[in-house]
């Protein structure tokens, strides 16, 4: 099993980005896929999550209505699409994937490398 995370990189403050989670080597289709970020100094947090059979997702309350994650089956592919950043969004983002879905890191199996987002005041 493998996720790569891409899509990161530098954005200004009230910008998008929207990264990509790249899922080989499972049954996608069953697969639940979580979103999570650490910032510098800071635990990793979870942060959204889809649930690929269903199509069920879940962003925690304070990133609603600037954060969404929506999944490709066709692809293989989870996307987390970011708006209206702030400086407080700047981190590592990883993709990982669990048997079901939540957003508790403990559950998730396969990780990916991450992804820098640096977002600039």
């Amino acid at each position: 099993v493998q996720l790569v995370e891409s899509g990161g990189g530098l954005v200004q403050t009230g910008g998008s980005l929207k990264l990509s989670c790249a899922v080989t080597g499972l049954n996608f289709r069953y697969a639940s896929i979580g979103w999570f970020r650490q910032a510098p100094g800071k635990e990793r947090e979870g942060i959204a999550c889809i649930s690929m059979s269903d199509g069920s997702t879940f962003t925690i309350e304070s990133l609603k209505g600037r954060f969404s994650v929506s999944g490709d089956r066709d692809k293989n592919t989870v996307y987390l699409q970011m708006m209206d950043v702030k400086p407080e969004d700047t981190g590592t983002y990883y993709c990982a994937s669990a048997a079901l879905r939540t957003i508790v890191a403990a559950y998730h199996t396969q990780w990916g490398q991450g992804t820098q987002v640096t977002v600039s005041s």
